[in-house]
């Protein structure tokens, strides 16, 4: 065993094929840094499903250290997009044209990670045709519970009162904020020092996720204006209303009462 075999080095290399033929430089950067998202977007799905196991079998160690595992990858993923933005708008329109209808809007994993945070809508499913493989995993999660219903179902373990109503059923849009749970959360904050610990980091994924996309919509403004994105989306106009909308509401809410 080698270390290009265990990581299937010549495979991964190969999978670079700019459409210009080279004619264009930066098309390989744009391909190489779209492709290690998707990696990233993998790891991350990978560490979110773990954590809602930790969270739920009250593992409070390691749920603390994927999420700050989590957080770190939030930041290089981030710091991508300083790379990306070395490539400017006449590089980028130079090869535009040949990604035809190809675009982030389609990335499933993304969808796939939105999905377990919190962040559904039925709608994105509707993108993807009936029988595909991307499809069927955006149907599975939306009939998972998210991230945040496993953080209450480990309040819950811990003997706080979260009704069970709130974990019983998968969500299937963001949770609207619910008072009980904000009490809890007070309760929490001046009075279990340790699970306070817990949901900062909640919070620092929260904020993590919401830097993510602003850096992302100021990237897509400064490459390609108003323009629509490829493939018919509509570019930073939907990106730019994806902004500053939180994951976990309740967490936000209290913190003028704290």
């Amino acid at each position: 065993m080698t270390y290009g075999d265990y990581l299937k080095i010549p495979e991964l290399l190969s999978l670079q094929r700019p459409l210009s033929e080279g004619r264009e430089h930066d098309e390989t950067l744009f391909i190489v840094i779209h492709q290690v998202y998707e990696l990233w977007f993998k790891q991350q799905i990978h560490e979110a499903v773990f954590l809602q196991r930790m969270l739920e079998a009250g593992d409070d160690p390691t749920s603390l250290a994927t999420l700050k595992r989590m957080l770190t990858i939030l930041k290089t993923m981030v710091g991508q997009i300083d790379v990306l933005e070395t490539m400017s708008p006449v590089s980028f329109l130079s090869f535009r044209s040949l990604l035809s209808n190809a675009s982030g809007f389609q990335s499933c994993q993304f969808r796939e990670f939105e999905f377990i945070l919190g962040n559904r809508r039925a709608a994105a499913i509707e993108r993807y045709p009936e029988g595909s493989a991307e499809r069927a995993s955006l149907v599975k999660r939306m009939g998972e519970i998210t991230l945040w219903q496993s953080f209450l179902k480990r309040l819950q373990r811990d003997g706080h009162p979260v009704p069970e109503a709130l974990v019983s059923q998968p969500l299937r849009a963001l949770p609207e904020s619910n008072e009980i749970v904000q009490k809890v959360l007070l309760d929490i904050y001046h009075n279990h020092p340790h699970t306070r610990m817990l949901c900062e980091l909640m919070v620092d994924l929260d904020e993590g996720i919401q830097e993510w996309r602003y850096r992302h919509v100021k990237m897509v403004e400064r490459t390609i204006g108003a323009r629509m994105g490829t493939g018919g989306s509509p570019g930073a106009a939907y990106l730019r209303a994806t902004l500053f909308t939180p994951l976990f509401e309740d967490l936000w809410s209290i913190r003028d009462r704290i």
